[in-house]
């Protein structure tokens, strides 16, 4: 029989030397590294890109000749909104005889959306100035409980600054009686009513938040400062990381508006708020600056349309709150050929019985 002879090897089997190792690892490393790099560059370039497009046209030129202007009249306006405690609550009173047709329609169709509260939040070194022109608009379109409010310039945490806002909310929620109100936040407001809704409960006492030009997946932006503050709004940071963890059996509607032409937020698509566990809507405006947000027709409509619907299907969700019913016209009735109505026909007497005098 033929017996098939198996090689053996020559000589002691060679392994690699850890410098020869480490070079290797180190070349993979660097392949990584490269491909990484090549990915965010055309990233950057696509976002870029995509910016440039958005400003090299009719409308970006229109919007960023807005947001210049816009930045002039609230940098005028910004001392005015340093004075004073938050804004009176006003509400619709008991009488509509006196207000606009707009603000008639809403408090006589729905008076819970109407007297709902709505508490504006500026955004980093801002104050309630911003919301001039929007809680002007939204008072014309018959909410009458619109209060902004003013936190601290120096303000160095997200965290410390939503305990600020909880206790803010509570003070609303006692001066109003009512249990859920409304939030709007702008850029950095918008994310601290993020964290005190997700994260301290405030899910409770928020029904909707609305946040304009907010970065929710961070802002390459805050590269610039070594602050906390900005450390906290980078991409990937701790704060990141801790609004993106699960949030389990939350009550808050949230509508985010982000725009294509936003200077601030960037990419401009992080101002877009994606979490599984939350009811979001995110709203693109096209050709508008980061603080021409609170200005645009388009947020305001979209805003005030939102906020009248307390429900996501537009229903009350408020028990012990009717509805007020459209009114129906009476029923018509036919005659037989001939015959008038009894409002055409003339008056009959009643009989009369002849009676002696009493005495």
């Amino acid at each position: 029989m033929l017996e098939h002879a198996t090689s053996q090897p020559s000589g002691p089997v060679r392994r690699p030397s850890r410098l020869e190792c480490l070079h290797t690892n180190s070349r993979n490393a660097l392949g990584r590294a490269r491909n990484v790099v090549r990915a965010t560059a055309q990233g950057t370039t696509d976002v870029l890109s995509g910016a440039a497009k958005a400003l090299l046209t009719p409308a970006g030129v229109a919007g960023a000749a807005v947001e210049l202007a816009w930045v002039g009249a609230h940098l005028a306006m910004y001392p005015f909104g340093l004075l004073g405690g938050p804004d009176g609550i006003e509400g619709p009173g008991y009488s509509v005889e006196e207000l606009p047709p707009m603000q008639r329609g809403l408090v006589i169709g729905d008076v819970e959306a109407a007297g709902t509260p709505i508490l504006l939040v500026h955004g980093m070194i801002d104050n309630r100035s911003i919301f001039t022109l929007l809680r002007r608009g939204l008072r014309r379109r018959g909410f009458g409980r619109v209060v902004s409010i003013n936190y601290s310039p120096m303000t160095a945490d997200v965290r410390v600054a939503a305990a600020w806002l909880a206790e803010e909310v509570e003070s609303l929620v006692a001066e109003t009686g009512y249990e859920r109100i409304h939030v709007i936040g702008h850029s950095l407001g918008g994310l601290i009513a993020r964290y005190y809704v997700t994260r301290l409960g405030g899910h409770e006492r928020v029904h909707t938040l609305v946040t304009l030009g907010t970065p929710h997946g961070g802002t390459f932006n805050a590269y610039a400062l070594p602050s906390n503050l900005c450390r906290q709004l980078r991409p990937g940071s701790a704060l990141m990381r801790e609004l993106g963890a699960a949030v389990p059996c939350c009550k808050t509607r949230f509508v985010a508006y982000w725009s294509d032409l936003d200077e601030m937020v960037f990419p401009q698509r992080n101002a877009k708020l994606n979490h599984p566990d939350l009811r979001v809507h995110n709203i693109e405006i096209h050709a508008t600056g980061h603080m021409s947000l609170p200005i645009n027709g388009d947020v305001v409509h979209g805003i005030s349309t939102a906020l009248a619907q307390l429900g996501a299907d537009g229903s009350l969700l408020t028990a012990g709150i009717t509805k007020l019913k459209p009114r129906t016209e009476p029923p018509k009735t036919t005659f037989n050929h001939g015959e008038k109505p009894a409002e055409l026909q003339p008056a009959r007497r009643p009989a009369t019985h002849s009676r002696g005098p009493e005495y």
